[in-house]
């Protein structure tokens, strides 16, 4: 269980840090339409995905990318 306890904190810390790199920012759709991330969520068959402004629905992180300043 010391196991399980690790990892579940290791995906915790992870999901919070993505939090904070990602809410606020602009990111780019590979459609290419843009928006704002305006919030995160875990997913279990999906991993990270988010939910972009002007957006429906929550959409995968592997398929954005952050757009260049």
């Amino acid at each position: 269980m010391p196991n399980a306890k690790a990892y579940a904190s290791t995906i915790l810390a992870n999901f919070e840090w993505a939090q904070g790199e990602l809410v606020g920012k602009a990111v780019i759709l590979a459609d290419g339409t843009a928006g704002t991330v305006e919030e995160v969520w875990l997913d279990e068959f999906h991993g990270l995905r988010v939910s972009i402004t002007g957006h429906d629905g929550k959409r995968p992180v592997s398929t954005i990318k952050l757009a260049q300043s």
